[in-house]
């Protein structure tokens, strides 16, 4: 598919932000296009999950903007960011734990009547529909909150490490939802990832964080033809297969 990279579904134009008085992001610009899948890494503490926070708006935003489909989004509550077609898988998972599956999928939906698409997706949740958040593995507590998010029909999906912590096997179901999600280029993927080798063979463009300020932004086959981009920045290279 041809990603036109001339039409930004999400922008960011010198955004810093923070906690408090504490600016962790500086300055970071970016764009990325209906259907494009940006992969963003970079070493532990770098604010990689302070950014896709900053574009919920879950920070404090000390100066920038931020517009999803050429509309501004900085002044708007999170709430009404996800009603505006952003959704974030948030690192923590956060999903409700006193509720079961069926009530957690309820409450994340524009249109109860979807609930049959998460459960397409997700077969394990289906057959826990009536378990509790509480009762679930770690696994399908992360599945959880991926469905959730869903059902919000966000046009932009930000996923916060998602594979953080589980099994292979999980991590590659997880990847193949990601990508399928991905296949009619509707929906844009925004993926914070550690797993280097993962991320390089999902996106087709990488930015990478030092110090709360872009490093590298660029294509992934550039990243891919010149492991030493990883190296400098990461202190990682692409590992021989």
């Amino acid at each position: 598919m041809n990603i036109d990279v001339n039409i930004p579904v999400l922008e960011t134009t010198n955004i810093c932000a923070g906690y408090g008085d504490t600016q962790i992001l500086n300055n970071v610009t970016l764009s990325v296009s209906k259907g494009e899948k940006l992969a963003i890494t970079g070493r532990n503490g770098v604010g990689k999950s302070t950014l896709l926070n900053t574009l919920m708006g879950l920070t404090d935003l000390h100066a920038g903007s931020i517009k999803l489909h050429g509309q501004t989004l900085h002044t708007l509550p999170p709430h009404k960011r996800a009603l505006s077609g952003l959704g974030l898988v948030p690192q923590t998972r956060d999903i409700f734990h006193s509720l079961t599956v069926e009530e957690n999928l309820l409450s994340g939906m524009k249109n109860r009547n979807n609930i049959e698409e998460a459960y397409a997706l997700f077969p394990r949740l289906k057959e826990r529909r009536k378990n509790g958040g509480a009762q679930l593995s770690g696994g399908e507590q992360q599945m959880l909150s991926i469905a959730r998010t869903l059902m919000g029909r966000p046009d932009v999906i930000l996923l916060d490490e998602p594979l953080e912590g589980l099994a292979p096997v999980i991590c590659d179901m997880l990847m193949d939802v990601f990508f399928n999600l991905a296949a009619d280029g509707a929906r844009t993927l925004v993926l914070v990832e550690q797993h280097i080798e993962l991320a390089l063979e999902f996106s087709d463009r990488m930015l990478i964080l030092d110090n709360g300020e872009i490093v590298f932004h660029g294509p992934t086959e550039t990243v891919r033809a010149d492991p030493s981009i990883l190296e400098q920045h990461i202190g990682l290279g692409i590992m021989e297969t």
